[in-house]
């Protein structure tokens, strides 16, 4: 099976098509049988060598990025369906009411600082998406899950930033609630 997906030229470097195709192939089929052994998550966490020639990454991730939506859309659809929609509902608001606590932190401190020598991300970059969810969980400010996962922040090391690991997991968590919102 083979995907539409732009190229890039021979002499550049893309994603390399078999994997590409094989890894579509299974979320395809287990989107369709509704598979629980995959799920928006193995999607957000897809990795890929790469060829020359292969497919152009930038195409390939936002076809990603779509698939997860998808995969969350179906995830909150089935969860509806098995427990009801208020039960939903709540468990959906207790999840971004947990996911607010965080962010009602001062800024500086919403997230443990990294040891000396540990990656981490800038803790003012971080906190300005922060600021930005609190005005999207608050006052409705429009905001995308793209948004979320397109966040860049500059890198610092040691307790000058925020650890890595602790945010990236929690702006899935963001990520997550954000996509389950119909």
């Amino acid at each position: 099976m083979s995907t539409s997906f732009e190229r890039v030229s021979r002499f550049s470097v893309g994603y390399d098509m078999r994997e590409v195709d094989d890894f579509l192939a299974r979320a395809r089929t287990s989107y369709e049988g509704r598979d629980p052994e995959f799920s928006g998550a193995d999607i957000t966490s897809a990795s890929f060598g790469t060829e020359r020639g292969g497919y152009d990454m930038r195409v390939v991730d936002e076809a990603l990025d779509r698939l997860s939506d998808a995969f969350a859309l179906q995830a909150r659809d089935d969860a509806i369906a098995s427990t009801g929609e208020d039960v939903w509902v709540a468990q959906l608001t207790e999840r971004a009411e947990s996911l607010k606590e965080r962010l009602e932190r001062p800024a500086g401190d919403r997230f443990a600082p990294a040891s000396q020598g540990e990656p981490s991300y800038d803790k003012a970059d971080v906190d300005a998406l922060c600021d930005q969810l609190v005005a999207y969980f608050t006052d409705g400010l429009p905001m995308s899950v793209d948004d979320v996962r397109r966040s860049a922040f500059r890198r610092r090391r040691g307790a000058e930033g925020y650890r890595e690991a602790v945010v990236d997991v929690y702006l899935d968590h963001v990520a997550d609630v954000m996509a389950s919102v119909p």
